[in-house]
Formats: structure tokens, sequence, C-alpha cells
């Protein structure tokens, strides 16, 4: 049995972070009930790179849930999201500021019909606010949410982070978000409703540069694989031209000296004197550490147990021992494209069933199941509501 086996959750969402969100539940168990428009369904159906119908982005984040497609601005298409809400623990849902209310599935008409429902709406800037209607993606959350402003080299631009941070770390948030309105369901017997923003999301995730400004009044600057309080903290370039990032406290830095040969000079001992002198430090190690390849340097490392990790690009992350031997990397079968590689839940459970890899689903595959089990709807109104493109 899985911990989320109990629950049932529309989701209304789109694209990324929702969709992640929604993911991550359905590994855990609960049953995701996915509304797509007909025809042509979530649009990361239709993003690159395309495997047979689909795309490798759509599985990415849409794996083990069951796909209906239900056209929102039919009234037979509203209705039957009215129904399934009134039996759903939780609805997600990502359109713009006051779409859904124009359609009648707003919060308030939805748990008139089910005081139990969590109704999580996950939006750019929030229901309020002076950017309440405005637009924006992934990478304007980041650069306005300040993580853009502390990525880059020193004296750099701003860069972006390789990966959407701003839509996964949503999608992280949502998934919080509709667990512990659940968990207070439990107590009080009532729903909620989860006003939900990107943005805050993206501000709530400055965290240590925020502690330093309201601490020191200090604007973080870019500093590359630097940290701004600890030192030496960076990635450095081995003599083989690979990379490998370490991190070292105080207890670390005369092992680390006697790793490389460095010589061990007193008044680095306390981290205070290597931050003022950072670029003496800096220096140095990277002198010491040109010298090695970067296997050497951490063999070396790892021995006086200091800190340090290999720069590894993807293929090398997914060929690592570790995430190997942690079964980080399983499989599903897809119609058309047979086998495909997926990550799983970083999670091992000691009293649950641990969470499995499920296929995404092809657009519209349980629509006429769940039609049929939930809503109780007879194969000749499913036809009529398909003749009607209300599904």
């Amino acid at each position: 049995m899985k911990p989320l086996q109990h629950l049932t959750i529309l989701d209304l969402s789109r694209v990324l972070a929702c969709p992640f969100a929604s993911m991550i539940l359905a590994e855990l168990g609960a049953t995701v009930i996915k509304v797509e428009q007909p025809g042509t369904g979530d649009e990361t159906r239709g993003f690159e790179p395309q495997l047979a119908q689909d795309s490798a982005y759509y599985f990415a984040c849409n794996r083990s849930k069951a796909s209906i497609t239900v056209n929102l601005r039919s009234d037979e298409g509203r209705r039957i999201i009215r129904e399934l809400a009134q039996q759903a623990d939780a609805l997600v849902e990502n359109f713009p500021v006051g779409t859904l209310a124009r359609q009648g599935l707003d919060y308030a008409t939805l748990s008139a019909l089910n005081p139990k429902l969590v109704y999580v709406s996950c939006t750019g800037f929030g229901q309020t606010g002076p950017y309440a209607h405005k637009k924006g993606y992934d990478t304007v959350f980041q650069a306005m949410g300040g993580l853009m402003s502390l990525t880059g080299e020193k004296g750099g631009g701003p860069v972006k982070p390789g990966l959407p941070v701003a839509d996964l770390t949503s999608g992280l948030w949502v998934a919080i978000a509709i667990l512990s309105a659940l968990a207070g369901r439990d107590r009080t017997g009532r729903g909620a409703l989860v006003d939900f923003s990107m943005l805050d999301g993206q501000v709530s995730l400055l965290t240590l540069a925020a502690a330093r400004y309201f601490a020191l009044g200090e604007v973080p600057p870019r500093l590359g694989t630097e940290h701004p309080g600890r030192v030496p903290s960076a990635s450095f370039r081995c003599k083989d031209g690979k990379y490998a990032h370490i991190t070292a406290s105080d207890q670390h830095w005369a092992p680390l000296c006697e790793a490389l040969q460095m010589g061990t000079d007193l008044i680095f001992l306390n981290n205070s004197a290597r931050v003022a002198r950072r670029d003496e430090v800096m220096a140095a190690m990277t002198r010491a550490v040109e010298k090695l390849t970067r296997a050497e340097l951490v063999a070396k490392l790892d021995a006086a147990e200091v800190p340090v990790g290999p720069v590894n690009d993807v293929a090398e992350v997914l060929a690592d021992p570790q995430v190997r031997a942690r079964k980080l990397i399983g499989s599903f079968d897809y119609p058309g494209v047979g086998e495909f590689k997926a990550l799983g839940l970083p999670y091992k459970f000691l009293g649950w069933d641990d969470p499995a890899i499920g296929r995404p689903p092809l657009l519209g595959e349980h629509t006429d199941a769940i039609l049929k089990a939930r809503l109780g709807y007879s194969d000749e109104r499913i036809a009529a509501l398909r003749q009607t493109k209300a599904i």
C-alpha cells in the first residue's frame, strides 16, 4: 500500500509546475485525473523532443495519471468537472486569474458542492496585488524573484540555471500545500483554498541571501560557484580539464592542505580569515588542484574526509554507481515508443510501498472508464457527449 492511496486529485493544470506536483502525488499512490483539452491535450504533448505521438517533456511530469478529455468551454464539459469535483479530495489548476470563475469552476462554486475540497490555484503572481494579471514564465519568475541576480560568474551578467527551477520548485510548493491542507482537513472536516504565486515561491527560496541582506544590508553579488560566507567552497578545474567542487569548513582545512600539499598557514584555520583573504586562498587552491586529475583529486580528498564531488554532466550522473545503487532510474512502456527510461521519486519507505514509476496516459485514454465508474454515465450518454465535442 502507498501512503496516498486514499486520495483523488482532479488536475486541471498544464505544462510543468502543477503537473510535476500532481505526478509526485500520483506516484505516492493518489488517483490523479488529468483533465485535458479534446484533440490537443496538454500543450507539452507537442513539445520537443517528440516520441511517437507524444513528447519526452510530457512524459517527465505526467506519469501514473489517468487522462480524460473535457471541453471546459461547453456546458456539459463544465458539468462533468463539477461532478468529478464533488468526489475529489483536491483540485489543482493553473489558469490565469479569473478564468475558472467565469466558467463556474472556481473555489466558491465547487466548495459549495463539496465543502471538503482542497482547491489549489497556482498562478504567476497570485490572486491579488498589482501583478495579479501579469503574464510570466519560469525564467521571468527567476528574474523577478532574485535567483537570476545571484547566478553567474564574478563581474558577469545574470545567468539562468540549467533547469526550470521556478517551475520545478513551484511544483514542490504545490505538493506541500495540497498535503498540508488535506492534513488540516482531517482535523476540521473542511477544505480550503490555497492561493499560490510562483513569484512568491521564488522569493521564499531566497533564504540565506535574504538573511544576509537583513543582517548586513548586503545585496549579494554573483560569485560563480563560490559561497559568499565560506572559503573554500567552489568548483575547480583539474589537470584533465574536468571540474570538481570542494566545500570545506574549519575542521577540513588542515587535512585539505595536507592532501593537496599546500602547507598549513595557521592564519587560515578560521573561516573568517579565509573569507577576508578569499583571493589569496582561492589562488593557492587553484594552483594545487590543477596539478591533479579529477579522479586523483576526488580520491585524495575522500581519503582525507574533505567534502568533494565531481561536477558531473547528465550522462555521468545517470551512470554514477550511487545513483544506480539507489535505483533512481527506471522505465515504463509506452504505446508506439516501447521502453522509455525515467527518474523515480527520491523516497525509500519503511512501512509503505515505495513509489513506482508508472507510464503517462495516452490523450483521453481513461475518459470513458472514469465517466462510467465515477459518474455512472452510460455508453449512449458518453457517445452523445463526444458527438457534441464536450469530451
